[in-house]
């Protein structure tokens, strides 16, 4: 009997979104045994590619172009949002405040205006829910640049200053224009359990990935910390420095909720009963690392898979840990830039040596 298989991949950043990887891999496996079951279900834990995941699994899902917008740098860029049934706006941060957008890094400026942009346009056009998903940032604003697009302003009433550096000079806070957060409540998808502040939080550990040095990261935490001492509790959640702190900007402002980006994408589009009727699961990322089993999406579907008895491969751009069971018996994976041996040239033709990967895993796996 052929074995059922559901490729469920996050999106391969910068490179490809979900969707194509999915189908890449799904082409590579029916090289080898055409005859299997395969449900494509692409995945997301918040950050990018969160919209075109749900857009996938909601049939009935609107998308709606907002623009142009800030993007991270101050440079224009297109905004949007996705509509779902019951006046639901899912909001993707990386798509308008991404990192992959900066011509040149700016650790210390960079802010998450345009973000707030489309949540306005969203909430105006009568959204009575927003999903929020954080991931990917450019900035370390503590979500101070999408408060200001929302009417946030400082106490004397100017526009709050730009980028995460500046929180510092700000005197106070002045609330009175704040857009209302929507009678639905407001949810935060995030891949991380970072809190705001200290060395755990989101300018220790995602400044540098955002270009700061270890002084700016000082600078950026201490900013950070005047910024809540302003806004409000909120700074220990779990989860509230994501995205460079947007997750506390909302929770503070908005007493937004923090769920599982990975959990959240998962439910809605019926991965959990998927592979519970599966044999298999075929799941990856740009890149398999130790961090991946901390709440982001692979680390998810591993441990899902396994409550389901479905045996697992992952594919990833690089594979730097050696992906395991909860056990710690090693799983099969497979790594594009040794299929194409070079990163160079796994990135060149990621469609390609994802389908040899593809056909790499129907050779290991489907029997």
């Amino acid at each position: 009997m052929s074995p059922s298989l559901v490729i469920a991949p996050d999106s391969f950043k910068g490179s490809l979104a979900a969707l194509d990887v999915a189908a890449a891999l799904a082409e590579g496996w029916r090289s080898v045994r055409p005859d299997d079951d395969i449900t494509l279900l692409p995945q997301a834990d918040g950050g990018e590619g969160t919209l075109d995941a749900i857009e996938a699994a909601v049939p009935e899902a609107i998308r709606h172009e907002v623009g142009p917008v800030s993007g991270p740098d101050g440079k224009p860029t297109s905004g949007v949002w996705l509509e779902l049934p019951g006046r639901i706006a899912v909001v993707e941060l990386a798509q308008m405040s991404g990192l992959p957008m900066m011509d040149t890094l700016d650790p210390l400026g960079a802010s998450t205006y345009g973000l707030g942009e489309v949540i306005r346009a969203a909430v105006e056009s009568g959204a009575q829910r927003v999903v929020i998903g954080l991931g990917g940032s450019a900035s370390t604003d503590g979500g101070a640049g999408a408060l200001a697009a929302l009417g946030l302003r400082q106490a004397d009433g100017s526009e709050l200053p730009l980028g995460g550096a500046a929180l510092r000079t700000i005197g106070g806070l002045d609330r009175s224009d704040l857009l209302a957060a929507p009678a639905g409540g407001v949810v935060l998808l995030s891949d991380v359990d970072a809190p705001l502040l200290g060395p755990s939080g989101a300018a220790a550990v995602f400044g540098p990935q955002k270009g700061a040095t270890p002084q700016q990261v000082e600078q950026l935490d201490a900013a950070l910390t005047h910024f809540a001492s302003l806004l409000g509790d909120g700074a220990e959640v779990p989860g509230s420095g994501a995205a460079g702190g947007a997750g506390y900007g909302f929770i503070a402002a908005w007493g937004a909720e923090v769920e599982p980006g990975a959990d959240y994408l998962a439910e809605l589009s019926g991965l959990p009963g998927a592979i519970a009727s599966a044999d298999l699961l075929l799941t990856g990322e740009g890149r398999f690392d130790a961090t991946s089993g901390t709440g982001k999406l692979v680390g998810q579907l591993i441990g899902l898979a396994e409550r389901h008895d479905a045996r697992i491969g992952i594919v990833a751009g690089q594979v730097t840990a050696q992906p395991v069971s909860s056990d710690g018996t090693p799983l099969w994976s497979a790594a594009l830039v040794d299929l194409a041996g070079s990163v160079g040239a796994a990135i060149a033709e990621p469609a390609r040596w994802l389908r040899e990967a593809g056909a790499a895993a129907a050779r290991a796996l489907g029997e």
